[in-house]
């Protein structure tokens, strides 16, 4: 069963910056594609990024999110980023990682809605606010 760790959410105000981590645990993250989802109170789970298994040669990114937030991977520590900036109070929520087995290293990175994503950890509060 996957397991991750999410760490790096707070309190920051509008404009501001924080990196996200996600770490695994029992498995070898660069076999895996990893995405980052998002839930804000009353909100149904969203998609925000997604990076590539192995190298993360490729990235998605939802529209709400392009140009502030950039998505990262470092297979040496298990851990895959990302990186968040200018926030928006609409930023505001509970950031979930996700990953997805890419047994033949495809490039492809299947969407958000794809059922296969899986290993929902506990998650880590960002709240953006003045």
């Amino acid at each position: 069963q996957l397991r991750f760790s999410e760490s790096g959410g707070g309190l920051v105000q509008p404009g501001g910056s924080l990196r996200l981590s996600c770490s695994a645990s029992e498995f070898p993250l660069r076999l895996y594609h990893v995405a980052w989802f998002r839930q804000a109170p009353g909100k149904e789970r969203e998609g925000v990024s997604s990076i590539s298994s192995r190298d993360g040669t490729n990235a998605n990114f939802a529209d709400s999110v392009k140009g502030r937030f950039t998505i990262s991977r470092d297979n040496a520590k298990n851990t895959a980023y990302l990186q968040m900036s200018s926030l928006k109070p609409e930023d505001t929520a509970i950031y979930f990682c996700a990953a997805l087995l890419d047994p033949y290293s495809s490039e492809f990175i299947p969407p958000f809605y794809d059922p296969a994503w899986s290993g929902w950890g506990q998650g880590t509060q960002v709240t953006v606010s003045s």
